[in-house]
């Protein structure tokens, strides 16, 4: 994690404060936009930290039906606003600017979203997509993230003659260059082998009902993490 923050942000210290590692975080509860969260504790591994804790059990809850949402809401966190007017070529660490000050100081406290940034500063809202170019490498966790949504899967013998009958629909959600996420079809076939429940899928005929949200993902560094929610 500390690595990963190395090529984040411009100084240890700061990357510290924002992940809630040494210094205390209760009364900071709600300082920062969750999507912010979800996406630096994401990309460091979800290491153990209370803002961490909170944006994996959001992260987790956006899956759980009904509805699935996307996981990850790039668009939710204003990484464009800056307190700067040269702004650092690290389009990484922007993510921070709007939490943070660049002084280092004290964190800002909690505020109405147009508050945290200076009145003579216009904040450019993007509509489903991230608000600065993360076409670039530190962004790729971003575009790792994949949402199965087995909608149904059912597998059974009928009839006298001991036809086995199956038919599933499932759904895959991506991410876009810029975070913009959308959803394709898939198939049984797609899934991860990590995913559970549809072992048997194909299997002579064993009796299968299965619904579940599978969601996997790359950090930072490449390793692989998942979450299933079945339903």
């Amino acid at each position: 994690m500390r690595h990963l923050l190395k090529k984040l942000l411009p100084s240890v210290a700061v990357a510290l404060t924002v992940t809630g590692i040494s210094l205390p975080i209760p009364a900071r509860a709600q300082t920062y936009p969750i999507d912010c969260a979800i996406l630096l504790c994401l990309s460091g591994g979800w290491p153990a930290s209370v803002p961490c804790a909170r944006a994996r059990a959001e992260f987790i809850r956006r899956i759980t039906p009904w509805p699935v949402e996307p996981p990850l809401q790039i668009w939710r966190c204003p990484m464009g606003a800056s307190y700067e007017r040269d702004r650092p070529s690290n389009n990484a660490g922007r993510i921070f600017e709007v939490l943070y000050r660049p002084d280092n100081r004290r964190p800002l406290q909690s505020s109405p979203f147009y508050d945290l940034v200076p009145a003579d500063w216009a904040l450019l809202l993007v509509q489903d997509r991230a608000d600065i170019d993360i076409s670039g490498p530190e962004f790729n966790v971003v575009r790792s993230i994949r949402v199965f949504d087995v909608r149904y899967a059912r597998q059974h013998e009928s009839g006298r003659d001991g036809d086995c009958n199956r038919s599933a629909t499932v759904v895959l959600g991506t991410y876009g260059t810029q975070g913009d996420f959308a959803w394709q079809r898939s198939s049984i076939a797609a899934l991860p082998a990590d995913h559970v429940g549809l072992e048997r899928w194909g299997q002579n005929c064993p009796g299968i009902y299965h619904r579940s949200v599978f969601v996997d993902w790359r950090d930072y560094e490449g390793n692989y993490g998942f979450e299933q929610v079945n339903y």
